[in-house]
């Protein structure tokens, strides 16, 4: 089956003779973003109504949120990363001595080590070891107990591209007390993220989004908020103004989301630029997208395959995402070799990560495939 991109190469900076697979790493950069930028530049000189202006396309782009997530646009924050975001819970919650996280042994840093100061309190981690590279849902809930405040997990895997079950995750939660933290920088905008069946989801948005570091949209549940306390106070997230002016008594409240998990003033331009690329991945539907990477992850394994490359994705296609890998012992070298012939993927750590997207096609997988037999 030939598979033609759902968004021409040309729509985007710097392709031109380019095969660019490491959205994983880092998008591409839409053609579209120079007027946007442009557009900031004239609200940033136009003093109190310029700042109105870009905060109307901020809210615009929480709404484009909550539209991709399924979720109220009132219950998303902008964040400046998605390390803020699980670093939220850790620091809000009420912790006790005895308290556990259960997380997966081969998480991102900011997942697997949001929690690393509560294990002077007494809270332990508990990381799931994979079974050949996969992470089972059951596995994951098997760890939990009554003393479980969270479990906290990539939606896809950075490493291995699983992508795992999250209504499977919050119906083994139901009634057990557990929130559902997920990190889904690695599915947003490339398969669909249920973000309403979790506690918090996070994003960064300079990978399958389409935008660029700064901003990290953050949905936090009602249950979620509930439970957590602000550590971090500005004049965004306080209810000061106007009852207050300029002077200040010792207490004032917090606001409630989304303002309560933004203390300042997010990155404006990051925010503008994010609105932009929600707009298209909005037109083009994300039911559509998701069938395109995970057809295209089909075509990238079976020519992995075909080679004698071991690959560590998941075989069947609801485990499938943007994200097919491969171990390599010189996966930085494989990387290297393959950007010379204009071949862009991501390598480290022992593994070689094909990110297929969007603007990707057979053709994109075919020259990949033609390129790492001949450096093999």
């Amino acid at each position: 089956m030939r598979i033609e991109p759902l968004l021409p190469p040309s729509e985007f900076v710097g392709l031109d003779g380019i095969t660019h697979l490491c959205t994983g790493g880092e998008s591409p950069w839409l053609k579209a973003q120079e007027e946007v930028y442009a557009e900031f530049a004239r609200h940033k000189s136009a003093g109190y109504a310029g700042r109105a202006e870009v905060y109307a396309r901020g809210e615009r782009c929480r709404e484009r949120m909550g539209q991709l997530w399924g979720v109220l646009p009132e219950r998303v924050a902008l964040m400046p990363s998605a390390a803020e975001g699980m670093s939220y819970l850790a620091r809000g919650l009420d912790w006790r001595t005895g308290d556990n996280v259960v997380t997966t042994n081969l998480e991102f840093p900011s997942v697997a080590y949001a929690w690393r100061l509560l294990r002077r309190q007494g809270v332990e981690v508990r990381m799931v070891p994979h079974r050949d590279w996969i992470v089972s849902e059951e596995d994951l809930l098997s760890a939990v107990d009554e003393r479980t405040r969270v479990l906290a997990v990539s939606h896809v895997s950075f490493y291995t591209g699983q992508c795992l079950d999250l209504a499977r995750l919050a119906d083994g939660l139901r009634g057990k007390g557990a929130l559902l933290a997920v990190d889904a920088t690695h599915a947003s905008g490339v398969v669909r993220v249920p973000a309403a069946l979790t506690d918090l989801t996070v994003s960064s948005s300079y990978k399958w989004m389409l935008a660029t570091h700064g901003v990290a949209p953050c949905y936090l549940s009602a249950r979620a908020e509930a439970q957590t306390e602000a550590t971090c106070f500005g004049w965004h997230n306080l209810d000061i103004w106007p009852k207050q002016g300029a002077e200040r008594t010792p207490d004032a409240d917090v606001k409630p989301m989304p303002q309560r998990l933004e203390p300042g003033n997010p990155s404006m331009v990051s925010v503008m630029f994010l609105d932009r690329a929600l707009e298209v991945l909005l037109r083009i539907g994300m039911e559509r997208i998701e069938n395109h990477a995970r057809d295209l992850s089909e075509q990238v394994s079976a020519g992995l395959e075909r080679m004698g490359r071991t690959v560590i994705s998941p075989e069947f296609r609801a485990g499938r995402s943007g994200n097919t890998c491969f171990l390599a012992d010189d996966a930085r070298g494989v990387q290297d070799r393959l950007a010379e012939r204009k071949v862009l993927c991501w390598g480290e750590y022992g593994r070689v990560r094909i990110s297929t997207h969007l603007y990707n096609g057979t053709e994109d997988v075919e020259r990949f495939l033609k390129e790492l037999a001949e450096i093999a």
